[in-house]
């Protein structure tokens, strides 16, 4: 792959970043479960981080004519798990949630997939389509016999 095709993909890349944003943060809006929104709203805040970072890179880059050595990519450590969590402690089984939520989460798995982002997706997942079992395997409830 010669330099221009590299530099085409990486505005592939800065578009992606900016749909999958716009994606997340129109769910964090239209949902009306809390945990959704949490988790919505930060992978929408995540996108934001990576498309600074991918548009860093491409100045650089463009300035540069190569791939710039000295250019930090490192991105904050995703905390969707631990804001669900968070969330999750503070409602109840019974949140309101419908079929767009759920489908808004299947859509985000499928671009996501292989990214730092789908196992808290599929936690979300597992979350509206059964919500007492996610709290009996997350919080490792056990009945036992003594």
């Amino acid at each position: 792959m010669d330099e221009e095709a590299r530099l085409d993909a990486l505005q592939v890349a800065l578009t992606n970043e900016m749909r999958e944003r716009e994606f997340y943060l129109k769910h964090a809006r239209r949902t009306k479960n809390p945990v959704g929104e949490s988790m919505f709203q930060q992978i929408g805040d995540e996108q934001l981080e990576h498309y600074e970072r991918l548009k860093q890179l491409h100045a650089e880059w463009t300035k540069g004519g190569k791939w710039p050595e000295s250019l930090p990519l490192a991105v904050s450590n995703t905390v969707v798990k631990d804001v669900l969590l968070g969330v999750l402690k503070s409602v109840d089984t019974g949140a309101e949630k419908d079929a767009d939520d759920l489908e808004a989460v299947r859509t985000a798995l499928d671009f996501e997939e292989k990214r730092e982002h789908y196992l808290s997706l599929k936690q979300a997942e597992e979350y509206l389509v059964d919500p007492i079992s996610w709290f009996r395997k997350t919080e490792r409830l056990n009945v036992d016999g003594g």
